[in-house]
């Protein structure tokens, strides 16, 4: 038996170190770059070496908590937090902190992965309000973790800050070893051996390919805003870093709203909700050059995209209840190698047609998104 309330807080902890692990690369970046003399180059390998370490947890937790469980699951990830966190303050040659920087990633998909399924087998309804609760969670560590990082450098040096939030993980690690968890759905076998009609059920692929643009929405608005709102000398780097800030705080609330004020809204209308903020939001962004205006753009757009994930891999939890972990490991994948594509290819049309085009990509994206999700909820109906 298990207390299905500790469980979920324990997940909303393990998720909010998830935040924390991937905002506290880009917070600290500077530092390492001066540590060991990168120009900003080396310094971007960074960057993507870090998205290749969350893709191979998410393909990895799947399988692994569908036949062992949650429990060994989320104390690895803890572990290896701490290996990263420690790895990215005290390594001392630039092949090490790559290491600790892959270690890292890994482990935060882990985490990312298990408690998202975690809360998705404990909930019986209303799955995706569920979701939106433990989301918030990520929300607080990705605003809070450059709070704290801002209040104590002052105090102390960037290297112990992070050194001391690693060995939380390890607190966390202990936590996670007194909690009793949902045991293992498949007692016999490897379910990675059934993954393979995961790619036969239509549906599922679509949620993946929805989740795809999702994904990478958020990659653009995160990685391309501060630029697109600089660009022309239209908005000072202070204020569109905040504008940014804003943003993330919109998905946050609306998180929040969604598990709690909204909970008994349908998934259906939750989405159709979602999906009419999303172009408000790029439509103000793209006739604005105001702070105020942009920033309630940014709002909006934190506001549309918050609701996808929860809803989708409500639907999938839903539909593959006996195989949950692995059905999310394979829609995670989809969507985490959109993350990398959609990146990739922003950065090539804004070196060859300008970061303007950062609403055009938007709108594209949000179109695909429709689409996809008329069809989906057509098909579950």
């Amino acid at each position: 038996m298990y207390n299905k309330q500790v469980v979920f807080i324990a997940a909303c902890a393990g998720l909010l170190l998830f935040g924390i692990t991937l905002i506290t690369l880009g917070a600290v970046v500077l530092d390492l770059r001066l540590k060991f003399g990168m120009d900003g180059v080396a310094a971007g390998t960074l960057f993507s070496i870090m998205p290749v370490g969350i893709l191979a947890g998410s393909l990895l937790f799947g399988p692994i908590s569908d036949r062992y469980g949650y429990k060994s699951l989320l104390i690895i990830a803890c572990l290896g937090l701490c290996a990263g966190f420690q790895g990215i303050a005290y390594a001392g040659s630039l092949a090490l902190l790559k290491a600790c920087i892959f270690l890292f990633g890994l482990s935060g998909g882990i985490m990312n992965g298990a408690t998202n399924v975690v809360v998705a087998d404990i909930t019986t309804r209303g799955k995706g309000a569920s979701l939106s609760l433990l989301g918030v969670s990520f929300g607080i560590g990705a605003l809070g973790m450059p709070q704290v990082l801002g209040a104590l450098k002052n105090h102390f040096q960037w290297f112990h800050i992070v050194s001391a939030v690693g060995w939380l993980t390890m607190a966390m690690a202990l936590l996670f070893a007194m909690i009793r968890f949902p045991p293992a759905k498949q007692q016999q076998g490897f379910p990675l051996a059934q993954a393979g009609r995961l790619f036969a059920d239509v549906t599922l692929v679509m949620i993946g390919f929805f989740l795809f643009f999702q994904s990478s929405f958020e990659a653009i608005i995160n990685n391309w805003t501060t630029t697109y709102l600089t660009a022309g000398g239209h908005m000072e780097e202070q204020a569109a870093l905040y504008a940014l800030s804003l943003y993330v705080a919109g998905y946050t609330v609306m998180r929040l709203l969604a598990g709690s004020v909204f909970r008994m809204v349908s998934p259906a209308n939750m989405l159709i909700i979602s999906l009419l903020l999303m172009p408000a939001g790029i439509v103000l962004l793209q006739v604005s050059h105001t702070f105020v205006l942009s920033a309630t753009g940014l709002i909006l757009l934190g506001a549309g995209l918050a609701g996808g994930f929860p809803v989708m891999l409500g639907f999938v939890g839903e539909r593959y209840a006996a195989h949950s972990g692995t059905a999310f490991s394979f829609v995670l994948v989809i969507a985490l190698t959109g993350n990398m594509l959609v990146n990739y290819l922003m950065g090539l049309i804004v070196q060859q047609y300008g970061v303007r085009h950062l609403t055009t990509v938007a709108f594209a994206e949000w179109l695909l998104m429709l689409l996809l999700c008329s069809r989906i909820v057509r098909r579950l109906k």
